[in-house]
């Protein structure tokens, strides 16, 4: 005979409703809800005395009222239809004013007019509310400014340990046949021989590996004949793209100074059939890594107002560092110790 949890009248405050959990007072109070919109409310039952009805199990402030002991006896039949009548007419009174309510909404009405909501008060449940919306990590909202092998200001050669910067107008390179080349210029065009792809301008670094125990200017001078001859001559496949090449003229070399190593230089200025020409240049030092075997660094820039300024070779040669230093670096002219 033990009534269910429910919103009962609080035995110690009757202007307020009290949960029962089923088999004893809980600290949960309310100010009990306007007629037609709140639960019906019971009173817990005195020892020794049967309720004339129960609550049904159900969410707190949702239970919904049965009748008992209705049937006929000593006693019981006209109490229980005089219960079963109050209930049935409660029932319909909060059927009238719900569907008032519901119709005042559908033509307009004011929502204002709901019932208040019950204030939680100390003893009241906490209410629930919706998690906060997740905001973007910092990772996520701004990318990092610490320069990297990924970072397009800056391009690695992790074989011979090196960095070069990346000059306005220069990319990393995009379906370029050779596996060394560090950077190219923007955009292609078609060359003026055969109409195959050329570009404005790239760099190659590469590492010697014969006649690696000459001199940088050794190694330089041998170098800048072949140079030309693959930029300007002939491409990989035996084509010559400008037709081939007519002169050459040395206009620049001495000593360079390239990562904190002392290398050498040599400059061309060569001069094709067809075409404005342009200019190659070798560069030799020793690597910082490893064994410390030669570096080649080719630049090969056409002439020309479409062709890439000069000054990019001399900032490309200064920005050079090894991977992991920023401090050290050169330029020519910069000379460090003997280069013969």
């Amino acid at each position: 005979m033990t009534p269910p949890p429910g919103w009962y009248r609080d035995p110690s405050a009757p202007h307020q409703e009290r949960w029962w959990d089923g088999t004893a007072w809980t600290e949960h109070r309310r100010a009990p809800e306007t007629a037609g919109y709140g639960p019906a409310v019971g009173r817990a039952p005195q020892p020794g005395q049967q309720p004339a009805y129960q609550v049904q199990p159900g969410q707190p402030g949702q239970p919904s009222t049965v009748p008992l002991n209705t049937g006929g006896g000593p006693g019981g039949g006209g109490r229980g239809k005089a219960v079963a009548l109050t209930a049935a007419a409660a029932v319909l009174v909060a059927a009238i004013v719900t569907g008032v309510f519901v119709l005042g909404e559908d033509d307009g009405g004011d929502p204002g007019t709901q019932a208040p909501p019950v204030t939680a008060t100390a003893t009241d449940p906490a209410p629930v509310s919706d998690p906060p919306s997740p905001s973007p990590s910092p990772s996520e909202s701004s990318g990092s400014s610490e320069p990297s092998a990924d970072d397009p200001a800056v391009v690695e050669d992790q074989l011979n340990g090196i960095t070069f910067p990346l000059p306005d107008g220069w990319v990393l390179p995009k379906y370029v046949a050779e596996d060394d080349v560090m950077m190219t210029t923007d955009g292609t065009y078609d060359c003026p021989a055969d109409g195959s792809v050329c570009r404005h301008g790239l760099v190659v670094s590469r590492t010697v590996t014969a006649n690696a125990e000459s001199s940088p200017k050794t190694l330089a001078r041998q170098d800048i004949e072949d140079a030309a001859d693959d930029a300007y001559d002939r491409d990989l496949i035996g084509n010559k793209p400008f037709g081939g090449i007519e002169s050459h003229k040395e206009v620049s070399s001495g000593p360079v100074a390239v990562a904190g190593r002392a290398g050498y230089y040599v400059r061309w200025r060569v001069t094709t059939a067809e075409g404005p020409g342009g200019y190659v240049q070798s560069m030799v030092f020793p690597s910082t890594v490893g064994t410390e075997s030669p570096v080649l660094v080719r630049y090969v820039f056409d002439a020309g107002e479409d062709g890439p300024p000069l000054a990019d070779m001399d900032r490309i040669t200064k920005g050079i560092r090894p991977v992991g230093d920023a401090d050290t670096g050169g330029g020519v002219g910069s000379g460090i110790g003997p280069t013969d």
